[in-house]
């Protein structure tokens, strides 16, 4: 392993622009994705890394380990060596562990580097098509006239799907009974049948329903409207600050990767999610661009970290030790 380590790295220290086309790799990139085959983030991984393959002239093999809420997944990728040959493709939940737990056996500061976002996935509030509301302002007054009466569902405690509910509940002043389920077809299955109120479901699961007209969208939690819900406005646009909540899918590396494949490795995931092959799957399926540099990507992390620490205090989360290890 030292021996590829040291010709990887002087292979990429030295490469002209015209050399620069071939990976010196001698054994494939791995990539570990931390949710099961099938999953948006799995998709997003496979299409963006498929293109970044051919690119680079290297074999590069999707590794799913699932489990512990995205946590095995993770703590493998930071176990790895730092050597160009172990990545780690994560959701925003990434940012979520350092609220959620307290004796992690990584940190997700510390022990990686951020490489690019590979797409923003808005989390649309969507309710059953038979209630009358016809807005989010419509929603909300309704809450606040029943305290206590709406129920709302997520995909767990401290998912992206649970936290985004949160945000928006706090910044409008509504109550409501939080109803965790183990993943999003659960979730929406409750809404179609009205015995959930609301879910922000991520966009892909519950196209096909809003088109169908079984489910009626609100709101996008995300900083734009998605661009295939386009009349949809976000919860800030709705007219509640601090409200909005990011779904996103990223790439990491071990902390200690050194500067010069770590740039590479970030050019190339770049050029990959500018092409218009991944450009437009990706556009498919919901997931929006999210155009950040790898140091850009690094400091919105830690900044998610925070916002995250300060809203589970918030809502009175209690912190649980890690037992995944």
């Amino acid at each position: 392993m030292k021996r590829h380590f040291a010709g990887l790295f002087l292979a990429l220290a030295m490469a002209t622009s015209a050399a620069a086309q071939e990976w010196p790799a001698r054994q494939p990139i791995k990539v570990i994705v931390t949710l099961s085959p099938g999953s948006a983030t799995d998709v997003l991984a496979r299409l963006a890394f498929e293109q970044v393959s051919k690119q680079v002239g290297q074999a590069i093999v999707i590794e799913n380990r699932p489990g512990a809420g995205q946590r095995i997944g993770a703590a493998a990728a930071a176990r790895a060596d730092a050597d160009g040959y172990t990545l780690l493709v994560n959701s925003s939940t990434h940012t979520v562990f350092p609220a959620m737990f307290t004796n992690l056996s990584f940190d997700v500061v510390r022990d990686f580097v951020a490489l690019a976002p590979l797409a923003s996935i808005p989390t649309v509030m969507v309710v059953p098509a038979s209630r009358d509301w016809a807005s989010l302002a419509d929603f909300v007054k309704d809450a606040k006239a029943r305290p206590g009466a709406i129920n709302y569902g997520s995909g767990g405690i401290g998912n992206s799907t649970h936290f985004a509910a949160e945000r928006l509940r706090l910044a409008a002043g509504f109550d409501g009974a939080h109803v965790p389920f183990a993943g999003a077809p659960e979730a929406i299955n409750e809404v179609v049948a009205g015995r959930v109120d609301f879910y922000f479901s991520p966009v892909p699961p519950a196209l096909s329903l809003i088109r169908d007209g079984k489910l009626k969208p609100l709101t996008v939690s995300s900083a734009r409207r998605s661009s295939v819900l386009p009349d949809v406005p976000t919860t800030v646009e709705a007219g509640y600050k601090d409200s909005g909540y990011e779904f996103w899918v990223g790439a990491f590396a071990p902390a200690k990767t050194p500067k010069p494949i770590v740039d590479r490795l970030a050019k190339e995931l770049r050029a990959s999610l500018e092409s218009a092959p991944v450009r437009e799957k990706f556009a498919a399926m919901g997931a929006d661009p999210m155009p950040m540099s790898a140091a850009e990507f690094d400091g919105y992390v830690r900044k998610e970290v925070d916002l995250n620490i300060a809203l589970v205090k918030r809502l009175g989360i209690k912190p649980e030790a890690d037992t995944a290890k």
